[in-house]
Protein backbone atom coordinates (compact mmCIF):
# COMPACT_ATOMS: atom_id res chain seq x y z
CA UNK A 1 0.00 0.00 0.00
CA UNK A 2 1.30 3.39 -1.10
CA UNK A 3 1.10 6.53 1.25
CA UNK A 4 1.13 9.92 -0.07
CA UNK A 5 2.05 12.13 2.18
CA UNK A 6 2.39 15.80 1.98
CA UNK A 7 4.92 17.90 3.34
CA UNK A 8 5.17 21.63 2.78
CA UNK A 9 3.51 21.65 -0.52
CA UNK A 10 5.59 18.62 -1.57
CA UNK A 11 4.57 14.95 -2.28
CA UNK A 12 6.69 12.37 -1.05
CA UNK A 13 5.98 8.26 -2.19
CA UNK A 14 6.38 5.83 0.43
CA UNK A 15 5.58 2.22 1.89
CA UNK A 16 2.79 2.91 4.71
CA UNK A 17 4.00 0.90 7.60
CA UNK A 18 1.24 0.90 10.20
CA UNK A 19 3.35 -1.04 12.23
CA UNK A 20 6.16 2.10 12.25
CA UNK A 21 3.70 4.67 12.73
CA UNK A 22 1.88 2.83 16.03
CA UNK A 23 5.00 2.59 17.45
CA UNK A 24 5.62 6.09 17.30
CA UNK A 25 1.98 6.69 18.47
CA UNK A 26 2.78 4.97 21.79
CA UNK A 27 5.46 6.09 22.11
CA UNK A 28 4.08 9.33 22.74
CA UNK A 29 0.99 9.98 21.85
CA UNK A 30 -0.18 13.52 20.21
CA UNK A 31 -3.30 14.94 22.23
CA UNK A 32 -3.54 18.68 22.09
CA UNK A 33 -1.44 20.91 24.22
CA UNK A 34 -3.02 22.65 27.00
CA UNK A 35 0.20 23.79 29.40
CA UNK A 36 4.02 24.81 28.49
CA UNK A 37 4.98 20.90 29.91
CA UNK A 38 3.21 19.47 27.18
CA UNK A 39 4.53 21.87 24.84
CA UNK A 40 8.00 20.93 25.95
CA UNK A 41 7.43 17.55 25.37
CA UNK A 42 6.05 17.46 22.21
CA UNK A 43 9.10 20.18 20.95
CA UNK A 44 11.37 17.72 22.09
CA UNK A 45 9.97 14.96 20.39
CA UNK A 46 9.96 17.11 17.20
CA UNK A 47 13.58 17.95 17.60
CA UNK A 48 14.35 14.22 17.89
CA UNK A 49 12.73 13.99 15.00
CA UNK A 50 14.03 16.88 13.05
CA UNK A 51 17.80 15.77 14.15
CA UNK A 52 17.24 12.21 12.68
CA UNK A 53 17.37 14.40 9.03
CA UNK A 54 15.92 11.49 6.69
CA UNK A 55 12.45 10.70 8.08
CA UNK A 56 10.19 7.97 7.13
CA UNK A 57 6.45 8.73 5.54
CA UNK A 58 5.29 7.55 9.10
CA UNK A 59 8.07 9.33 10.46
CA UNK A 60 7.08 12.71 8.30
CA UNK A 61 3.20 12.29 9.14
CA UNK A 62 3.55 11.96 12.85
CA UNK A 63 6.08 15.16 12.84
CA UNK A 64 3.14 16.77 10.77
CA UNK A 65 0.62 15.88 13.60
CA UNK A 66 3.05 16.92 16.57
CA UNK A 67 3.80 20.52 14.40
CA UNK A 68 -0.17 21.18 14.09
CA UNK A 69 -0.71 20.60 17.27
CA UNK A 70 2.20 23.26 18.29
CA UNK A 71 1.47 25.46 16.36
CA UNK A 72 -2.55 25.35 17.29
CA UNK A 73 -1.34 25.94 20.82
CA UNK A 74 1.23 28.20 19.67
CA UNK A 75 -1.68 30.20 17.98
CA UNK A 76 -4.30 30.39 21.13
CA UNK A 77 -1.36 31.15 23.38
CA UNK A 78 1.22 33.12 21.80
CA UNK A 79 -0.69 35.39 18.66
CA UNK A 80 1.62 37.41 17.26
CA UNK A 81 1.80 39.02 13.36
CA UNK A 82 2.13 37.25 10.66
CA UNK A 83 6.10 37.92 8.91
CA UNK A 84 7.39 36.79 6.37
CA UNK A 85 10.00 34.21 6.42
CA UNK A 86 12.88 37.02 5.62
CA UNK A 87 11.39 39.37 8.70
CA UNK A 88 11.27 36.30 10.99
CA UNK A 89 14.89 35.84 9.94
CA UNK A 90 15.63 39.32 10.74
CA UNK A 91 14.43 39.28 14.20
CA UNK A 92 16.13 35.94 14.92
CA UNK A 93 19.17 36.80 14.19
CA UNK A 94 18.59 40.23 16.21
CA UNK A 95 17.36 38.01 19.15
CA UNK A 96 19.75 35.70 19.23
CA UNK A 97 22.49 38.76 18.92
CA UNK A 98 23.92 36.84 15.77
CA UNK A 99 25.42 38.10 12.34
CA UNK A 100 24.43 36.98 8.56
CA UNK A 101 27.81 35.57 8.51
CA UNK A 102 26.90 32.99 11.68
CA UNK A 103 24.10 31.46 9.03
CA UNK A 104 27.23 30.04 6.79
CA UNK A 105 26.98 27.04 7.73
CA UNK A 106 22.94 26.85 6.48
CA UNK A 107 23.49 28.82 3.45
CA UNK A 108 26.97 27.60 2.57
CA UNK A 109 28.49 31.43 2.14
CA UNK A 110 27.62 34.79 3.42
CA UNK A 111 26.63 35.86 0.02
CA UNK A 112 24.01 33.93 0.06
CA UNK A 113 22.75 34.62 3.34
CA UNK A 114 22.97 38.22 2.08
CA UNK A 115 20.79 37.51 -1.02
CA UNK A 116 18.26 35.71 1.14
CA UNK A 117 18.26 39.14 2.94
CA UNK A 118 18.20 41.01 0.15
CA UNK A 119 15.42 39.15 -1.40
CA UNK A 120 16.95 38.58 -4.13
CA UNK A 121 16.51 34.55 -3.54
CA UNK A 122 13.70 32.56 -1.50
CA UNK A 123 14.48 30.14 0.84
CA UNK A 124 14.40 26.55 0.06
CA UNK A 125 12.36 24.07 2.06
CA UNK A 126 16.29 22.32 3.06
CA UNK A 127 17.45 26.04 4.48
CA UNK A 128 13.64 26.68 6.05
CA UNK A 129 14.27 22.66 7.93
CA UNK A 130 18.08 23.76 8.97
CA UNK A 131 17.07 27.33 10.24
CA UNK A 132 13.95 25.81 12.23
CA UNK A 133 16.73 22.92 13.76
CA UNK A 134 19.35 25.87 14.27
CA UNK A 135 16.64 28.19 16.22
CA UNK A 136 14.93 25.62 17.59
CA UNK A 137 11.47 26.71 15.93
CA UNK A 138 8.72 25.15 14.08
CA UNK A 139 9.39 25.01 10.46
CA UNK A 140 6.10 26.26 9.56
CA UNK A 141 7.02 29.79 11.45
CA UNK A 142 8.58 30.10 7.96
CA UNK A 143 6.17 28.97 5.91
CA UNK A 144 3.22 31.71 7.81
Amino acid sequence: MQNMTQTTGKKTLGIANEHQYIELLQSFSPRPITSEDDLIKTQNIIDHLIDQGELTPDEQDYLNVLASLVRDYEELNYPMLKQDSVELLKALLDESNLQPQDLQAIFKNALNVFDILNRNTELTISQVKKLANFFRISPEAFLG
